[in-house]
């Protein structure tokens, strides 16, 4: 009973340090968006060397989702953790200490790095420590995380657009972090047992035929989620003649809807199965966001509120792998095609600022709504030609295709 006991408040303790961290991790991945017009204006940038700053951050994000994951098989998942948060916050010093669009640019490159590897370390450690409901506490989780995301787009929105706002905001994120630390530092976070009981080579899960589809899916949502995160704030207020504060309520709406939409849609995505509800949580999602883009500004209401909609297509897309690749290899195949679809991001922020400046701002925008109609074309060839392996197991809030 007190083993049980013990068991029990580790659990709430480390929830409490996962929740309070994912909060941070939520709300440092909207500041680009939100502060872009503010470097823009403070280091007089063009839109190029602001694409920079995005583009280095998804660099961070690939190059340590490649690096870490054999850091997190290597060593302690607890030493791992802690570590990865460590660079975080130097990032975010960096950030706090500094007025230099290089250094700038370096903690870009630490922080969206490091979150990215915090997420991954989380989501391996929620199965092992929840055993009882993991499917649950990753819903939570990712909940918490997109509140975090969503307030701080609101809320930011609300201040004043200073460098200064962006130095406190920071130093609030830090506050938030270190409380998380506190609370992980003094409890035991078991490793995972027998993860890799074969060896799986990244050449065998290359060679199965939904690799590639998986890679460009993941790729074409990733640049119609993350556009509108780091390009609306402008767009709105540049192209549709927005004011700031009216512009970053648009984006809480949209990455709110996404928010609840996790929590609200999750039954109805464990009754429908994973392949349905992509499809059709997908298709409705995607028709609010091209609507919403298209037209004008005059509707663009029908973007934010596309967000509920597409919400689960994420973290159901993340679960549908499983169904494509023998048992040894999903995490492997999981690290390997969100890598390769991170590089979509960076090749699509790379682009993007050279095309605003060649044909401007509203034309350039219209790669979002082209991303996700191609998103939509993409996965319904995949559901024709590419036949699963196995079905996933209830779990959680998602059940079996």
């Amino acid at each position: 009973m007190n083993l049980r006991r013990k068991g029990s408040s580790r659990n709430a303790l480390l929830f409490i340090s996962f929740m309070l961290i994912m909060i941070a991790m939520g709300a440092n991945d909207s500041l680009r968006g939100i502060f872009s017009i503010v470097f823009k204006e403070h280091f007089s940038l063009n839109t190029t060397q602001i694409s920079t700053i995005i583009t280095v951050s998804y660099l961070g994000n690939l190059v340590f989702l490649f690096l870490g994951g054999a850091l997190i098989d290597r060593f302690r998942k607890k030493q791992v953790f802690i570590s990865m948060l460590l660079i975080w916050m130097s990032g975010i010093a960096l950030f706090i200490l500094t007025d230099n669009y290089l250094v700038l640019l370096a903690g870009m490159f630490l922080c969206v790095g490091a979150s990215t590897l915090i997420n991954t370390t989380i989501n391996i450690l929620v199965p092992v420590i929840f055993t009882a409901s993991p499917g649950l506490i990753v819903n939570i989780l990712y909940f918490v995380q997109g509140i975090g995301t969503s307030s701080s787009q609101n809320g930011i929105g609300r201040l004043p657009a200073s460098f200064s706002t962006w130095k406190y905001v920071n130093m609030g994120l830090v506050v938030l972090a270190l409380a998380g630390l506190l609370f992980l530092l003094f409890q035991d976070i078991p490793d995972v047992k027998g993860e890799k009981k074969k060896a799986v080579s990244y050449k065998d899960i290359m060679r199965t035929p939904a690799f590639v589809f998986f890679v460009l899916l993941f790729g074409f949502y990733f640049i119609a989620e993350h556009g509108i995160l780091n390009w609306f704030l402008i767009y709105g207020t540049k192209e549709l003649q927005r004011s700031t504060k009216a512009s970053a309520g648009y984006l809480s709406v949209f990455f709110g809807g996404i928010t609840l939409g996790r929590l609200i849609l999750a039954p109805a995505v464990h009754r429908l199965g994973v392949s349905k509800s992509i499809g059709i949580f997908g298709g409705i999602g995607a028709f609010f966001y091209i609507a919403g883009i298209l037209s004008g500004g005059q509707w663009i209401a029908l973007l934010s509120i596309s967000g509920l909609s597409i919400s689960i297509v994420y973290p159901t897309l993340v679960l549908m792998i499983r169904n494509y690749f023998k048992e040894e290899g999903i995490a492997t195949a999981t690290g390997a095609i969100i890598s390769l679809a991170t590089v979509c991001d960076i090749g699509f922020n790379a682009a993007f600022g050279k095309l605003t400046d060649m044909v401007g701002l509203r034309e350039a925008f219209y790669i979002l709504p082209a991303s996700i109609l191609l998103f939509c074309l993409l996965y319904t060839t995949f559901l024709i030609k590419i036949k699963p392996l196995q079905t996933v197991k209830k779990e959680g809030n998602f059940c079996e295709t």
